[in-house]
Protein backbone atom coordinates (compact mmCIF):
# COMPACT_ATOMS: atom_id res chain seq x y z
CA UNK A 1 0.00 0.00 0.00
CA UNK A 2 1.00 3.51 -0.72
CA UNK A 3 1.80 5.65 2.16
CA UNK A 4 2.92 8.82 0.22
CA UNK A 5 0.31 11.22 -1.69
CA UNK A 6 2.43 13.72 -3.24
CA UNK A 7 0.57 16.83 -5.81
CA UNK A 8 1.98 19.74 -7.37
CA UNK A 9 -0.25 23.09 -8.19
CA UNK A 10 -0.06 26.47 -9.48
CA UNK A 11 -1.41 28.33 -7.16
CA UNK A 12 -1.66 32.77 -6.99
CA UNK A 13 0.42 34.45 -4.50
CA UNK A 14 -0.94 37.90 -3.64
CA UNK A 15 1.35 40.58 -2.96
CA UNK A 16 0.66 44.10 -2.35
CA UNK A 17 0.98 46.69 -4.96
CA UNK A 18 1.21 44.23 -7.95
CA UNK A 19 -1.49 41.76 -7.59
CA UNK A 20 -1.31 37.60 -8.22
CA UNK A 21 0.95 36.16 -9.52
CA UNK A 22 1.44 32.40 -10.08
CA UNK A 23 4.15 29.96 -7.81
CA UNK A 24 4.20 26.52 -7.51
CA UNK A 25 3.26 24.23 -4.35
CA UNK A 26 4.53 20.75 -3.76
CA UNK A 27 2.02 19.21 -1.47
CA UNK A 28 3.22 16.37 0.29
CA UNK A 29 1.23 13.86 2.63
CA UNK A 30 3.37 10.99 4.92
CA UNK A 31 1.30 8.34 6.61
CA UNK A 32 4.19 8.53 9.01
CA UNK A 33 3.34 11.54 9.87
CA UNK A 34 -0.38 11.30 10.08
CA UNK A 35 -1.79 14.61 11.03
CA UNK A 36 0.37 16.61 8.58
CA UNK A 37 0.70 17.93 5.40
CA UNK A 38 4.05 19.87 3.89
CA UNK A 39 3.63 22.92 1.53
CA UNK A 40 6.15 24.04 -0.13
CA UNK A 41 6.36 27.19 -2.20
CA UNK A 42 8.43 27.83 -5.33
CA UNK A 43 9.33 30.43 -8.23
CA UNK A 44 11.21 29.52 -10.79
CA UNK A 45 13.12 26.44 -9.21
CA UNK A 46 13.94 28.08 -6.45
CA UNK A 47 11.90 27.56 -2.87
CA UNK A 48 10.44 30.29 -1.41
CA UNK A 49 9.18 28.75 1.74
CA UNK A 50 8.27 25.43 3.60
CA UNK A 51 5.61 24.79 5.97
CA UNK A 52 3.93 22.19 7.64
CA UNK A 53 0.28 22.22 8.12
CA UNK A 54 -2.29 21.11 10.01
CA UNK A 55 -4.45 18.36 7.78
CA UNK A 56 -7.65 18.83 9.51
CA UNK A 57 -7.32 22.35 8.91
CA UNK A 58 -6.46 22.22 5.51
CA UNK A 59 -9.79 20.29 5.45
CA UNK A 60 -11.95 22.57 7.35
CA UNK A 61 -10.28 26.05 5.50
CA UNK A 62 -12.23 25.11 2.73
CA UNK A 63 -15.50 25.42 3.83
CA UNK A 64 -15.01 27.83 6.68
CA UNK A 65 -12.32 30.63 8.19
CA UNK A 66 -9.75 28.37 10.37
CA UNK A 67 -6.72 29.64 11.84
CA UNK A 68 -5.47 32.29 15.02
CA UNK A 69 -1.62 32.29 14.87
CA UNK A 70 0.64 32.24 11.95
CA UNK A 71 -1.35 30.07 9.15
CA UNK A 72 -4.79 31.65 8.64
CA UNK A 73 -7.68 29.11 5.96
CA UNK A 74 -10.95 30.45 4.64
CA UNK A 75 -12.65 29.64 1.32
CA UNK A 76 -12.61 32.49 -1.25
CA UNK A 77 -14.56 32.94 -4.50
CA UNK A 78 -17.76 31.01 -5.53
CA UNK A 79 -18.64 28.65 -7.91
CA UNK A 80 -16.45 27.02 -10.26
CA UNK A 81 -13.86 29.47 -9.15
CA UNK A 82 -13.51 28.13 -5.19
CA UNK A 83 -10.72 28.97 -3.83
CA UNK A 84 -9.03 28.01 -0.51
CA UNK A 85 -7.24 31.63 1.20
CA UNK A 86 -3.78 30.74 2.49
CA UNK A 87 -2.62 33.54 4.80
CA UNK A 88 1.05 33.23 6.53
CA UNK A 89 2.25 35.49 8.76
CA UNK A 90 6.31 35.10 9.09
CA UNK A 91 9.07 36.34 10.83
CA UNK A 92 8.85 39.87 12.43
CA UNK A 93 9.72 43.21 10.31
CA UNK A 94 12.17 46.41 11.40
CA UNK A 95 9.11 48.25 12.04
CA UNK A 96 7.23 46.26 13.88
CA UNK A 97 4.91 44.38 11.22
CA UNK A 98 5.49 40.91 10.37
CA UNK A 99 6.02 39.47 7.28
CA UNK A 100 2.90 37.79 5.38
CA UNK A 101 2.05 36.26 2.48
CA UNK A 102 -1.15 35.24 0.96
CA UNK A 103 -1.99 32.77 -1.43
CA UNK A 104 -5.05 31.55 -3.24
CA UNK A 105 -5.18 27.78 -4.06
CA UNK A 106 -7.79 26.29 -6.47
CA UNK A 107 -9.83 24.80 -4.18
CA UNK A 108 -10.96 21.25 -5.65
CA UNK A 109 -8.18 20.73 -6.48
CA UNK A 110 -6.98 20.99 -2.54
CA UNK A 111 -9.96 18.59 -1.97
CA UNK A 112 -8.85 16.11 -4.57
CA UNK A 113 -5.20 15.94 -2.59
CA UNK A 114 -7.32 15.66 0.64
CA UNK A 115 -9.12 13.05 -0.65
CA UNK A 116 -6.21 10.67 -1.78
CA UNK A 117 -4.91 11.36 2.00
CA UNK A 118 -7.86 10.28 3.70
CA UNK A 119 -7.53 7.42 1.24
CA UNK A 120 -4.67 6.30 3.01
CA UNK A 121 -5.05 7.58 6.93
CA UNK A 122 -9.07 8.30 6.99
CA UNK A 123 -9.82 11.01 9.28
CA UNK A 124 -10.35 10.14 12.69
CA UNK A 125 -7.67 6.89 12.45
CA UNK A 126 -4.57 8.99 12.81
CA UNK A 127 -2.07 7.05 14.79
CA UNK A 128 0.78 9.10 16.28
CA UNK A 129 3.95 6.75 17.56
CA UNK A 130 4.55 7.84 20.71
CA UNK A 131 5.19 4.40 22.17
CA UNK A 132 7.82 3.89 19.62
CA UNK A 133 9.24 7.65 20.04
CA UNK A 134 9.53 7.31 24.14
CA UNK A 135 10.91 4.10 23.85
CA UNK A 136 13.71 5.24 21.38
CA UNK A 137 14.12 8.30 23.68
CA UNK A 138 14.22 5.86 27.06
CA UNK A 139 17.09 3.67 24.83
CA UNK A 140 19.30 6.84 23.81
CA UNK A 141 19.78 7.65 27.59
Amino acid sequence: MNTFVNKTLVVQLHTSGTGRFPVFVHLGYDAADPYAVTAVFAHEGQVLAHWRLDREMVAEGLSRPVGVGDVRLRPAGTGMWQELRLEFLGDARPDGGRHRAVVYAWAPAVAAFLRETHEIVPPGRERAPVDELLADILATG
